[in-house]
């Protein structure tokens, strides 16, 4: 089964002919009911990330439950759309990029499911390179660029935004971590798509990012992402074949997956 994560203004995806299950999980409920259905050849599970009123900021997000409850669902592979601030002018709004890399600035949040038995998660490509694949291959789209995750719920200061540009970091984004990490603890394909909200306030000149102006570039563009991300969901194999998720850790987990 495929998952798509929908971030914020992303809130519904699948028709009306979908079942919804409300699972629990040791580590509470997910953000929201979640939704299956079909979409081509694939069964598809939709979560909204910040539940389906936006009840959820980007630090209280409950990412444990979201991601081992699409696992305990028979979800093996998820694309998760995310609205992004730009660090490069090049990459204005309405640009949809798919990350290759991941920073992560933020703090306190519950990153793993490893609290015992020495298990340490190999990293070094955040991402999934078929479900990658998939959507770079089509038309209008960047592929590559390192996002950055920072805690929120605030936006970043001037001086913060100059330094990460100044990184080489393309993207700022508030959910993309722990979200990535907990995928590949759960041997998931995982592919962020990242779409261009605001330039960040560093690069831009004026008054600096505004929420309401981050929801109205992702509403401005929604139709326009959910047809791309249909567009990949058909690009994706009947059958998963991806090894470089799978088998993370070299190591025997300390509990069976779900």
């Amino acid at each position: 089964m495929l998952a798509v994560i929908g971030g914020s203004g992303f809130y519904t995806f699948l028709g009306a002919d979908v079942r919804t299950v409300n699972p629990d999980t040791p580590y509470g409920q997910p953000s929201a009911p979640i939704t299956i259905g079909i979409i081509g050849q694939h069964e598809v599970a939709f979560l909204p990330r910040h539940g389906a009123h936006h009840e959820y900021s980007a630090h209280t997000v409950p990412y444990r439950a979201n991601m081992w409850a699409l696992r305990a669902l028979g979800v093996r592979r998820v694309f998760a759309p995310c609205a992004v601030g730009s660090l490069n002018p090049e990459l204005g709004p309405g640009i949809v990029v798919v990350p290759d890399q991941l920073v992560d600035r933020t703090t306190g949040r519950a990153d793993t499911y490893f609290d015992s038995g020495g298990v340490h998660a190999s990293f070094a490509d955040p991402y999934c390179p078929t479900l990658r694949a998939a959507v770079t291959g089509l038309p209008d789209v960047v592929d590559g660029g390192t996002m950055v995750v920072i805690e929120g719920p605030r936006f970043s200061t001037r001086a913060e935004s100059q330094w990460f540009a100044s990184a080489g970091f393309s993207l700022v984004n508030m959910t993309g971590y722990p979200e990535a990490i907990l995928a590949r603890e759960l041997e998931l394909c995982y592919a962020a798509i990242a779409l261009v909200t605001d330039v960040d306030a560093g690069v831009a000149i004026g008054d600096g990012v505004k929420a309401a102006d981050v929801f109205a570039g992702f509403g401005e563009n929604i139709e326009l992402l959910k047809n791309l991300v249909r567009a990949a969901i058909d690009r994706v194999e009947a059958e998963r074949t991806c090894e470089h998720c799978r088998h993370h850790a070299g190591v025997a987990l300390p509990f069976e997956l779900p």
